[in-house]
């Protein structure tokens, strides 16, 4: 076997990442991580699972990449890691997936097609994409147990689920409500409030709204005194959908109101309203003129260009309470009571905000509308009407269309969002709603109006507030203790903990479990008929009980899971049954009384399925008992997007608290949306969407992953360009990669494979204790950042470091020691150090970028044989030791670094090559710890920035002027309106103010009496040019140099140019880099001084063992620089 470092012809990121993944495959690395590390200290991971029924997006590498990140950044830690994939079965994504392949609607389902070969339907969709899915997972290294996953419509899952909500049930927090709630008729389900809430719901809509005048017919109930009779109440609805289902007006009782005398703009007829008195003015646009008197008002006549208005009596709310109105449109009577409808109410949430003060009331479609109606004394009824069979429902059915009773209406959707695409009429319920009030005289204004509207998260339709049946969770009755729980919580970003969930938990509303769907884990309540008897049943054991007692009454002719073993956990047993609602709907109980019980119809919601993982991946309690109790139940960390605050990361705790009074998981990263480079969400519909595969393919995993990670923090949301992974794949990968090719190239010619011992710290160069130190710092940043979940801060430093310190320091300023000299001492320092750092940023990078960094830690070690482990992810994390630390000689360095940069960026403004010599560089000194560290580094940055002298000064006073002026990105929001006063006492500072400053860091200003510190960072401290000189800054460095160049100067600046293309052609030559040569040049007139006078310096340089000139050289390249031009010609020697 070659002890020979593998050399490669060029960066190919996508094929080393296939044949990373082969080798894995090959041996079982992933096991091995697990395998390793048994006996460690356990690292709980929960995957949050997705649905397989759609493809996977771009987004999905996100957050999978940050997801295995810490898993496998804890693993090299040494703890062990088990990873168990999940896969979400049921809910709306996948039923209504289904309803459209089959071409069929909700109604469809249980007549046209069963519910059982439904489900059977659903079932085989839901799986449709695994293989799509765990290809995506194996291609972006996203470790996790694919073997052994959980899947939330096996009987087990659902087995633990059903316990769950028997222990939810026993502790008296599950009830059935009747209640207005969010209803989406496109997916015919209700919806809890989470599911309202998810980010995107709510969206801008412009609806018709109606200011619509309903006419008083009575006021003897009321304590108004004046007759109003024939006056209209007006009240204003974003939703006139609902009017047909008033029946109630609500005022404020402490509002004051005014009766208004006009003329009514559609109509031209005179009308008397009543009106908010502090809205009274803003009902009236430019349309209307306000007059004083009662002749002005009678003046009117149709067609004058103002209509006037006139502001009558003042009356407060409590005196409109009891006024009877007409019903405004009169379809149908409320079935109950209906006497004690069409009255004004009083209610306290009435404002003066916007509207007219009086709201519309309709208790069937509005939460607070159903409450003040309950509460006023007689209670007003609702409109619900009889149906066929008896029962009592609203105008508009679950499909969101108006029913027979609605005349010309009846069977019209009443928002034209729920017609099949292209069916929708010209005109929506709601304008031809309008347009009807309008000529009835009972339409004040109509008029567009844009709001924020709720649309259901599946179907993007915009939901109803509907009347419904449903199960409830009592929130409320531990929403303090979730949200006490959640301060020990662990949030990144912190602000989504606090804020966003921390406000969500403690306004929590109780959760509706109830789905009117088929596809899910039935709710497993049994109830007799009038509901007075139910039970709740926790698992398939007590089932058979139940069945078996239902089977003695003769409710049941047998048990229909007789086939199934209690106690017996093989997975043959459980596949016996099948707890799904086309089965467990066959089943009757019965009660203790002895009467039949049905199961309630209701699924339950899909959010409690992923909420209930923890315990339901483990089928806990009737297995792994002990393992779930003693860790298991608790992540150590999850990661997945923002919208899941109000989705699995809300569930999870709420199971959590309710079950074991303790938090679900411990660290939490909420990540942000991935945008395209616009900042648009990406969408097939908008053509910006990015396929993942396709990214994978052209640029390869590791790139795409550190490019995810390092350019925005994970809860940040990123603008994906594919230019910016191609930015990273060039700088970091591209120079990563070169470093290694350059230690492999010259490694091998020296046969080195690290067989000596360490050369001792204190015998090794500066340049090499420089880099060490650098490195072991590096190790305990990054080190920190994962432990803390700063995954982007880890990547931003790795990527400095190997760009800025590595490459651009550290191989540029030793490059001659690797390819000169003989194999010492100094050499292999030289080897040993880059060897060392390349292993440990092969460790440390491991976790973002997997395969790259495979392969890196695999080439180093093959040689060596240093470390025994058979990949980077098995081997055990970068470990930081602090006598390798030098922070002076790092702070000297970092000068040097400063000092060059700064040189270079003045070279290059002035467009004066670095092969050209300059005389000198003059450096301001603050202090005599600065003098010391610059003078260390001096022949480091003469050598690097190509100057013959270093001036140190100590008064620069009379050489450069500096100014100083105020950084407003920073002060600006520290000040707000004080930033003039601010940037005043900036510009009174003086030169030794400055000076103080950049010595100091800070400076104490006057702000109104008061001395306040300004840091370095909040000021711009700029050199003035002077004559020859260029000058630049850089924090409290500042460097002056010397443009001038003389003739010296520029003969010895044309030998390095010679040098430079010398070496090129003996690259493009194919010669060895141990070859020496010949070399003959054309002479020029110029060329032949410089090379003379730096021949030595020439032939050293390149390995040239004679150097010639000739009048004619007729085989050579031709060599044009400047104001040179020759030709020349190598051979070997």
């Amino acid at each position: 076997m070659s002890n020979k470092f593998p050399e490669y012809k060029g960066l190919d990121l996508p094929k080393v990442a296939e044949e990373i993944l082969s080798y894995w495959k090959e041996n079982d690395i992933f096991e091995k991580s697990v395998s390793t590390r048994e006996g460690k200290e356990p690292f709980v991971f929960f995957e949050g699972p997705p649905s397989a029924n759609g493809l996977p997006g771009i987004h999905h590498v996100m957050a999978r990449a940050i997801k295995d990140i810490f898993c496998r950044y804890k693993t090299q830690k040494g703890y062990q890691v088990k990873r168990k994939a999940g896969w979400d079965t049921h809910g709306l994504p996948v039923e209504l997936g289904v309803e459209k392949e089959l071409g069929i609607t909700k109604e469809d389902i249980g007549t046209k097609i069963s519910v059982e070969k439904y489900n059977e339907a659903c079932k085989n969709a839901v799986m449709r994409y695994t293989d799509v899915w765990n290809d995506l997972t194996e291609k972006i290294g996203y470790w996790v147990d694919m073997e052994d996953p959980y899947v939330t419509y096996k009987s087990k899952y659902m087995e633990t689920v059903w316990w769950l909500l028997s222990e939810i049930y026993k502790k008296d927090l599950i009830y059935k409500g009747y209640t207005i709630q969010p209803y989406s008729p496109k997916a015919g389900t209700g919806l809890s409030s989470h599911e309202l809430n998810q980010p995107g719901t709510y969206q801008d809509v412009t609806d018709t709204t109606v200011t619509a005048m309903f006419k008083i017919t009575d006021v003897s109930k009321a304590s108004v005194e004046k007759d109003l009779e024939g006056a209209f109440l007006i009240a204003w609805t974003t939703t006139p959908w609902t009017l047909p289902s008033n029946t109630a007006l609500t005022v404020g009782p402490k509002i004051e109101y005014v009766s208004v005398k006009t003329y009514n703009q559609y109509t031209f007829e005179p009308i008397t309203i009543l009106v908010a008195k502090a809205l009274a003015k803003a009902q009236f646009d430019k349309k209307f003129t306000e007059v004083e008197t009662e002749e002005e008002l009678q003046s009117y006549t149709e067609g004058d260009k103002k209509i006037p208005f006139l502001i009558g009596e003042t009356f407060t709310g409590k005196d409109l309470v009891g006024i009877k109105f007409e019903q405004l449109l009169p379809y149908a009577l409320p079935a109950e009571n209906p006497e004690n409808a069409f009255r004004v109410i009083a209610g306290d949430f009435v404002t003066t905000e916007d509207g007219t003060g009086i709201v519309h009331t309709s208790p069937t479609f509005g939460a607070d509308d159903a409450l003040v109606a309950k509460q006023a004394t007689p209670q007003v009824p609702p409109l619900l009407v009889k149906d066929e069979n008896g029962n009592l429902v609203p105008l508009v059915d679950l499909q969101g269309k108006f029913r027979p009773e609605m005349g010309e209406f009846a069977g019209k959707y009443v928002k034209n969002e729920y017609y099949d695409e292209g069916q929708a009429p010209e005109k929506s319920v709601d304008v031809e709603l309008a347009i009807k009030l309008k000529e009835e005289n009972r339409a004040f204004k109509v008029e567009k109006y844009v709001h924020s509207y709720p649309n259901c998260w599946r179907t993007d339709k915009p939901i109803l507030y509907y009347p419904l049946d449903s199960w409830f969770i009592k929130v409320t009755e531990f929403k303090e203790r979730m949200h006490e729980l959640n301060k020990g919580i662990n949030w990144k970003p912190k602000s989504t903990g606090e804020g966003r969930f921390g406000n969500w938990l403690a306004n929590a509303n109780d959760w509706n479990l109830s789905r009117s769907r088929y596809w899910g884990i039935p709710l497993p309540i049994w109830r007799t008929e009038e509901g007075k008897e139910e039970k709740l049943i926790g698992s398939i054991a007590e089932l058979k009980e139940e069945m078996a007692k239902s089977v003695k009454a003769g409710f049941m002719d047998k048990d229909i899971f007789e086939g199934f073993e209690p106690g017996n956990m093989s997975e043959e047993n459980y596949d016996l049954v099948d707890l799904h609602k086309n089965v467990v709907d066959e089943i009757t109980l019965v009660s203790d009384s002895g009467k039949p019980m049905k199961r309630e119809a209701d699924l339950i919601d899909v959010w409690f399925d992923s909420g209930s993982m923890p315990y339901a991946q483990w089928h806990y309690p009737f297995e792994n008992k002990e393992k779930v109790e003693e860790g298991e139940r608790q992540a150590d960390f999850i990661a997945e997007g923002v919208d899941q605050t109000r989705g699995w990361f809300y569930t999870l705790h709420a199971i959590a608290t309710m079950i074991f009074d303790d938090v679900a998981y411990k660290n939490v990263v909420s990540n942000g949306l991935v945008l395209d480079k616009n900042g648009q969400k990406m969408s097939k519909r908008l053509g910006n969407a990015v396929d993942p595969f396709e990214t994978l393919a052209a640029f390869g995993p590791d790139a795409t992953r550190w490019y995810m990670i390092s350019n925005a923090n994970p809860w940040d949301n990123l603008k994906f360009d594919i230019e910016g992974i191609a930015e990273v794949r060039r700088k970091f990968f591209g120079t990563l990669y070169n470093t290694y090719s350059f230690f492999t190239l010259y490694a091998n010619i020296d046969n080195f494979t690290y067989k000596e011992e360490d050369v001792p710290l204190a015998e090794r160069p500066e340049i090499d204790r420089w880099i060490l130190s650098e490195l072991h710092t590096l190790i305990e940043k990054v080190d920190k950042f994962y432990a803390d979940y700063e995954p982007t801060r880890a990547t931003r430093a790795i990527s400095e470091f190997v760009q800025e310190n590595l490459s651009n320091w550290f191989v540029r300023l030793s490059r001659r020691r690797f390819w000169k000299g003989d194999y010492q001492q100094d050499k292999i320092s030289a080897y040993q150090t880059l060897y060392t750092c390349l292993v440990e940023v092969a460790k440390l990078g491991a976790p973002v970028a997997p395969f790259f960094m495979d392969r890196l830690y695999k080439d180093l070690n093959k040689s060596t044989q240093k470390e025994n482990f058979e990949s980077v992810h098995l081997a055990e994390f970068s470990k930081y030791d602090d006598k390798f630390v030098d922070k002076s000689l790092e702070r000297k360095m970092e000068k040097a670094q400063t000092i060059s940069s700064l040189v270079l960026s003045l070279r290059k403004k002035e467009m004066i090559k670095v092969r050209q010599p300059l005389q000198r560089v003059m450096i301001p000194v603050l202090d005599e710890q600065q003098r010391e560290e610059i003078q260390a580094v001096e022949d480091l940055i003469k050598s690097e920035v190509n100057v013959k002298e270093l001036q140190l000064i100590d008064d620069a006073s009379g050489l450069l002027v500096k100014q100083i002026k105020p950084n407003f990105k920073v002060l600006g929001p520290r000040f707000g309106k004080d930033m003039k006063l601010v940037v005043n006492e900036i510009n009174k500072l003086t030169p030794e103010d400055i000076s103080k400053i950049e010595r100091e860091g800070n400076i104490a200003i006057n702000l109104n009496g008061e001395m306040v510190k300004l840091a370095s960072e909040e000021v711009e401290i700029i050199s003035q040019d002077i004559e020859g000189w260029l000058v630049a800054s850089s924090g409290n460095i500042t460097v002056a140099l010397d443009v001038s160049i003389s003739e010296e100067l520029k003969k010895e600046g044309i030998a390095r140019e010679l040098v430079n293309r010398i070496q090129n052609m003996r690259k493009d030559s194919g010669f060895e880099v141990t070859d020496t040569i010949d070399v003959t040049l054309q002479k020029d007139g110029i060329v032949e001084d410089a090379v003379n006078q730096n021949i030595t310096y020439i032939k050293n340089e390149t390995l040239t063992a004679s150097l010639e000139f000739a009048e004619v050289v007729t085989e050579g390249a031709e060599v044009a620089f400047d104001d040179i031009t020759t030709k020349m010609f190598i051979k070997k020697h």
